[in-house]
């Protein structure tokens, strides 16, 4: 709540929220707070992942490490003087355009548990682990980081994202389009790991005929010292990649 006072100004305050049920009611509580206190409060909600639709976490999809797409560039519009409406629709048009799935090879230790919250073989992987290590969509025998892959990019290519009860939204991602691409370190995943998965994934979007536009590879979106990763495609416009380009920066490192 004191951050949320330090920050706020005539223009209100915006919270950036990933979509589990428990960060849902922590800020509704917050926002419920300041707007006793005559501060305007709007929120955005993050929804990337299209490994799971619903969980014990959430209602609906969760959000993972797209989250870094929507904050980026809000921030930047924010900087820019955009309006709190402004920066709500923005940040709706970002998290529409972003597509997550990550892997995990480990579970991670919470302090307060003291261990691990999975655990898994040395010949398996949880596919669609969340980032607080929730179960993900399934456990399958470990294979080649190749195959890992492209199991993630078809899934994060042929997602149809629900639009209604009966609806879902046709695939975002096609022939000719471009995008920035993430691969996200959840912890325990050497830097050089990483970027082996990168030039792989990078390879195959561009025989899809969709072009990496700017990369992202490092630890944006971390769980702990889990051992794995996640692949996060932000389908970019002329407005979107200004915004990215915008520079940033923060104690741990300059964007």
């Amino acid at each position: 709540m004191l951050h949320n006072y330090l920050l706020n100004s005539a223009k209100g305050v915006l919270h950036i929220v990933n979509n589990y049920t428990g960060d849902r009611a922590a800020f509704r509580d917050a926002a419920e707070e300041l707007e006793d206190e005559g501060i305007t409060v709007k929120t955005i909600f993050v929804d990337d992942d299209v490994a799971v639709k619903d969980s014990l976490y959430t209602v609906g999809r969760r959000g993972v490490a797209g989250n870094f797409f929507v904050i980026k560039a809000v921030g930047a519009a924010a900087e820019k003087g955009a309006s709190l409406d402004e920066l709500v629709a923005l940040g709706d048009r970002v998290n529409d355009v972003i597509r997550s799935m990550g892997m995990a090879l480990t579970g991670c230790t919470p302090p307060a548990k003291g261990e691990p919250i999975f655990t898994l073989a040395e010949d398996e992987v949880e596919m669609g682990v969340g980032i607080h290590g929730e179960p993900g969509r399934a456990r399958e025998k470990l294979t080649s980081a190749n195959e890992i892959v492209d199991r993630m990019l078809e899934a994060i290519l042929t997602d149809s994202k629900p639009i209604s009860e009966t609806e879902t939204a046709a695939p975002i991602f096609n022939n000719g389009d471009e995008v920035a691409l993430m691969i996200n370190g959840l912890g325990g995943t050497p830097i050089s790991e990483l970027y082996l998965l990168y030039g792989y994934a990078h390879e195959q979007l561009e025989a899809k005929g969709i072009k990496v536009w700017r990369s992202y590879v490092g630890e944006y979106c971390t769980s702990l010292e889990m051992a794995g990763m996640s692949i996060t495609l932000c389908k970019v416009d002329d407005e979107l990649k200004d915004l990215l380009l915008a520079p940033a920066e923060i104690p741990i490192r300059v964007f």
